[in-house]
């Protein structure tokens, strides 16, 4: 019994062993990736990401322009960063906060301009 007072004793007494997080917080890895971030006025909803994505968690929708992405079903790979053909998706190192609730990240576009049709010379 007395070997376990010293354990305890020394315990109360030392450093502590983890980090206070939100308190005391660190530098992010040199290649961690982040959050998911995209800019939807350079996305062209080619759906690309969607397909390319290992957890299926994005959803683009062509006719109405959104783009979602479940963020508690994403694994933060970068694929779909990578496969993007305009480059308007990026990962920032951020950590994002602890969420109680499930939450989706949702961007709608604008509407897609219909270029006039040309008229024919007579």
């Amino acid at each position: 019994m007395f070997e376990m007072t010293r354990n305890v004793l020394k315990n109360l007494m030392g450093k502590y062993s983890t980090r206070l997080y939100p308190f005391d917080t660190r530098e992010p890895f040199e290649r961690f990736r982040g959050t998911l971030d995209i800019n939807v006025e350079e996305c062209i909803f080619c759906s690309t990401c969607a397909k390319k994505c290992p957890s299926q968690c994005i959803t683009v929708d062509v006719k109405n322009r959104t783009w979602t992405c479940d963020s508690f079903a994403c694994v933060y790979c970068a694929v779909c960063v990578e496969s993007c053909p305009t480059q308007c998706m990026s990962m920032y190192p951020v950590t994002k906060p602890a969420a109680g609730e499930k939450s989706l990240i949702f961007y709608q576009g604008a509407a897609k301009i219909k270029k006039p049709k040309a008229e024919k010379p007579a």
